[in-house]
């Protein structure tokens, strides 16, 4: 008998529990209360940026971040080095030329970045290359004229290797690396990094007060997103960019 009324009694406790919390739970649900913090917007979500307070600069133990140190050779065959974007805000990104996934399109929003800013001389580009070995002067040049780079301050950079990948990894700290079981061979994260005019990484903050940090630049400026999916952040790139000029 006393197992009987234990189950009798565990029967009428879900039973309050449905009748008094499930509703409030539906409730909170539908109210889109139960979502903390993504620094990623997504198709159907809350503007999760806040575009109207000055950007954020990136710290790292309550000391503000800046854009790493480097010199390397261009698609000109010119030396280039960090001091040559001191006083211009920039964008930097890591890439390849014959990556056959995301460099596309990362390079064709960036085209459509140096277009909003063709006349401006204190915006600039910095792109480096993660297969120096291949990607010399010469095949930069080329790539640059297919792609329609023509921005004097947009320079496609190769060198050392060892050089760039710790200017990645350690400097930017965006991940790249050789992998042979992805498609062209190098690991990459399609992120931009945007840089002011001091040399400093900036970026807005999403709504719940945390920067973004880096851009998504691997999805198309123009995409339609199916709810849910990473939505394009180019145009608040442009957005930032005008801030800092």
């Amino acid at each position: 008998m006393k197992r009987k009324y234990s189950y009798i009694g565990l029967s009428l406790i879900i039973l309050v529990f449905g009748i008094i919390f499930i509703p409030k739970i539906v409730e909170t649900v539908g109210n889109n209360q139960v979502v903390k913090a993504d620094r990623l917007n997504i198709k159907g979500a809350k503007k999760e940026v806040n575009d109207n307070k000055p950007l954020s600069f990136i710290e790292i133990n309550g000391k503000r971040k800046k854009a790493p140190k480097f010199e390397l050779v261009n698609q000109d065959g010119d030396t280039i080095t960090n001091e040559d974007y001191l006083g211009k805000v920039y964008v930097a990104e890591f890439f390849f030329t014959t990556c056959p996934t995301i460099c596309p399109i990362m390079n064709q929003n960036l085209v459509e970045v140096q277009n909003e800013f063709k006349n401006n001389k204190d915006f600039g580009i910095a792109s480096f290359t993660i297969d120096p070995n291949h990607d010399t002067p010469k095949v930069l040049k080329s790539y640059a004229e297919n792609y329609g780079i023509n921005h004097p301050n947009w320079n496609l950079l190769t060198g050392d290797k060892d050089a760039i990948y710790g200017l990645a990894n350690a400097g930017f700290n965006v991940y790249v690396g050789e992998n042979s079981e992805v498609p062209g061979g190098f690991a990459h994260q399609g992120l931009f990094a945007l840089v002011d005019k001091e040399g400093y990484i900036r970026s807005r903050e999403d709504k719940y007060g945390n920067p973004i940090i880096y851009y998504r630049g691997s999805v198309e400026r123009s995409k339609s997103v199916a709810e849910g999916e990473e939505a394009p952040q180019i145009e608040i790139l442009i957005e930032d960019i005008r801030k800092l000029l």
